[in-house]
């Protein structure tokens, strides 16, 4: 159902935005990948307007149309000990008036049936120390998407997938790591890869403005002090 179809995807030269893009050629598709790292379709800087333009620019030049718009390029991770005003900025420039101006640039040109897929995090809902700048980013592209289905209604369907804890690195991880999800493992960028094409198909046409979170289940948790083996040490829970 992806043959020929366009797919642009930002951050997709490693981890999750890679896997993303090597599922969406295997099932037919032209991916247009923009990242700062070589060797892709477009290299370039997401916080930069004239590098949005310039890529759009050339997608619709190459390919006429978008499909799907794949938002995952990952934004600065630094907190209030060390995180600078530019830093902070740079941070919501590429995790949200990246995806922003990127939907500006292509409604002209999306297909029917077009999706957009946003790629946030559980850390829009909960958090740990000193990643404010990430997590601000993730909460943004949350509220982002169902703002834009709205906005979008009709022409394009807009969600997003929320991560928890996903290896990029191909580690398997035993013991308490895996234990302690309610999955029994840690994540691996296929099962985001999988939802994301799955969004993107007929089979999820009834779905828009959702936010689906992908974390074996850790944020349905509850954690006590001395409950089911948890318990509190220096101010984090083990």
């Amino acid at each position: 159902m992806f043959k020929d179809k366009i797919a642009v995807i930002t951050g997709g030269a490693k981890g999750i935005g890679k896997t993303i893009a090597e599922e969406f050629r295997k099932a037919g598709a032209r991916v247009c990948v923009i990242d700062l790292l070589p060797g892709g379709y477009y290299q370039g800087d997401l916080a930069d307007q004239t590098v949005l333009d310039d890529f759009a620019r050339k997608v619709i030049a190459d390919c006429d149309h978008v499909d799907y718009l794949i938002n995952n390029a990952l934004p600065l991770m630094k907190g209030l000990d060390a995180c600078t005003y530019e830093e902070f900025n740079y941070a919501l420039r590429v995790g949200v008036t990246a995806p922003f101006y990127l939907t500006q640039l292509f409604v002209p040109h999306f297909a029917p049936g077009a999706c957009i897929v946003n790629i946030s995090s559980s850390r829009d809902r909960m958090s740990q120390p000193q990643t404010e700048s990430y997590t601000a980013a993730k909460g943004g592209i949350s509220a982002l998407t169902h703002a834009l289905a709205v906005s979008l209604a009709g022409k394009v369907r807009v969600n997003a997938i929320s991560p928890g804890w996903i290896d990029t690195d191909g580690t398997v991880h035993t013991g308490p790591d895996a234990a302690q999800q309610p999955a029994g493992r840690v994540g691996t960028p296929l099962d985001i890869a999988n939802l994301a094409l799955y969004l993107c198909s007929d089979k999820a046409g009834f779905i828009t403005g959702e936010n689906i979170c992908i974390d074996g289940g850790m944020t349905r948790q509850m954690i006590y002090h001395n409950d089911f083996g948890w318990t509190l040490e220096g101010g984090g829970a083990r």
